[in-house]
């Protein structure tokens, strides 16, 4: 399930505090020089556009997050997303991004959706090509090194 998360939400997280009566898991979500990016970065976006940011919960566990990378333009939205470490590999992304491209092809603001991953990152890559996402091309980024550009189309 998906949650839109707000300032709160994070404000909380960074005090190592589980919001809305959420449990926590037994791993870091993020460490908290990324918390209070995906923060700012929400409280940026909102204002243009929203939801800028969820939380992935399931049985009232707060298991990962997911985020627009930036204002979206020409109606595409870029995500990103991360699972804390002790909750991967249980389908949570899968369903997480799934849920998100639902939510985009009944959202008329949102034309496609895009996200990047690592060239190595082969678990990230599985989640977005089982969510429809096709190949786009590949990039450099000086922080990230070699990533792989993916996109689904939010309409037909």
């Amino acid at each position: 399930m998906l949650i839109n998360a707000q300032d709160a939400d994070f404000a909380a997280l960074l005090a190592g505090e589980a919001p809305r009566g959420l449990r926590l898991p037994d791993s870091a979500l993020a460490p908290p020089d990324i918390l209070q990016m995906l923060r700012e970065l929400a409280n940026h976006i909102r204002p243009q556009f929203a939801p800028a940011a969820w939380l992935i919960v399931e049985n009232e566990e707060i298991v990962g997050l997911c985020s627009l990378t930036r204002v979206p333009s020409d109606g595409v939205i870029d995500i990103g997303y991360g699972i804390a470490p002790s909750r991967q590999g249980r389908g949570h992304a899968r369903g997480a991004v799934a849920a998100i491209v639902a939510w985009a092809r009944t959202e008329p603001r949102v034309t496609a959706v895009t996200a990047e991953t690592s060239v190595q990152n082969r678990p990230s890559q599985c989640v977005l090509e089982r969510n429809g996402f096709l190949r786009t091309g590949e990039r450099t980024d000086t922080e990230d090194g070699d990533l792989i550009c993916w996109k689904v189309a939010a309409c037909d």
